[in-house]
């Protein structure tokens, strides 16, 4: 029977091959990491703090910096473990929760990318109605409405997955379980389930690509009309910022997990992974929350705050 599994961890290659290169890809790693939990927290507490922030632009905001630090804590901190110790193993209910994890919150930032743009879009498109479409009831739906529906989607594929026959080759040449070179360790026919991740990859991708565009597209054509050139300014470049971020993210997940023919495993795919998987998250608070003036005036405030207490001391 095809039913006796007899892998019971796999091996993950990780990121180098020389104590050299891994030591270097620790220190850089780590302190994207570190950069990536101030800068969320910072969002999440200051949103959280202050009286003028409690907007739905800064709630969703706050939204995504949590969902920043649970993604990038599913495959960060074990990445840098297995840097540091050399330690290349990881159980195979380890392996299936970080798969589950890694794929849901990735889904759900591609969701939150979509809602802020919608959110932008609102605000300075429609401006004189933003209050009433963006009550705080319907901010909390369409939040739930992105965890759900990530959740809906990646669920039933990692489900399959995870009931999947491994019994042999259990090498992945990458740095967290990935679902695409877990489906070529099985023993056997996986055809269905990579036409279904196919598809639902098809379905987000593209589909949350589109909102995000058609947002800023409409902003843009809206920001060309005002006539002050100092607002026209300041909206460009806080559009501009986010619009990197989006490129960035949109194009290595669509080159990383929609291109035909081509199965994962190389080099390539992991340097890529790294781009969407870290670079990106630690660039986003910064660019999404931390340029702004509001932010800043109530960072700077909290700061003086702190260190006048701290004087007092």
């Amino acid at each position: 029977s095809m039913n006796h599994t007899t892998v019971v961890e796999f091996v993950l290659l990780g990121l180098a091959d020389s104590r050299h290169l891994e030591i270097t890809f620790f220190l850089f790693l780590g302190i994207a990491y570190v950069l990536i939990l101030l800068g969320n927290i910072s969002v999440i507490s200051i949103t959280l703090l202050n009286n003028f922030l409690q907007t739905p632009m800064y709630y969703f905001l706050r939204n995504f910096a949590l969902l920043e630090i649970t993604f990038t804590s599913t495959f960060l901190p074990s990445t840098l473990y297995s840097l540091l110790t050399e330690s290349k193993t990881i159980s195979l209910p380890g392996c299936f929760l970080q798969m589950l994890f890694f794929y849901c919150l990735g889904t759900c930032t591609l969701f939150h990318m979509a809602v802020m743009s919608l959110d932008r879009y609102v605000a300075i498109c429609h401006p004189l109605h933003y209050t009433a479409i963006m009550s705080s009831r319907f901010c909390l739906q369409l939040i739930l409405t992105c965890w759900a529906l990530s959740f809906f989607l990646m669920f039933p594929p990692t489900i399959m997955t995870v009931q999947l026959p491994f019994c042999g080759p259990n090498v992945m040449n990458h740095f967290y379980c990935d679902a695409s070179l877990l489906l070529q360790l099985s023993c056997t026919d996986t055809g269905f389930i990579e036409e279904l991740m196919f598809i639902i990859l098809i379905i987000i991708l593209p589909g949350t690509l589109a909102v995000t565009a058609v947002s800023y597209g409409c902003i843009i054509v809206t920001v060309l009309h005002i006539p002050s050139s100092a607002g026209r300014k300041k909206a460009f470049s806080t559009c501009s910022a986010h619009l990197i971020v989006v490129t960035v993210f949109y194009s290595t997940c669509i080159y990383r997990y929609i291109r035909p023919a081509q199965r994962g495993g190389q080099d390539s795919d992991k340097i890529l992974s790294l781009f969407f998987s870290v670079l990106t998250q630690t660039l986003n608070p910064y660019i999404y929350s931390l340029r702004n003036r509001q932010v800043k005036q109530a960072l700077k405030e909290r700061i003086l705050k702190f260190s006048g207490s701290l004087r007092q001391m």
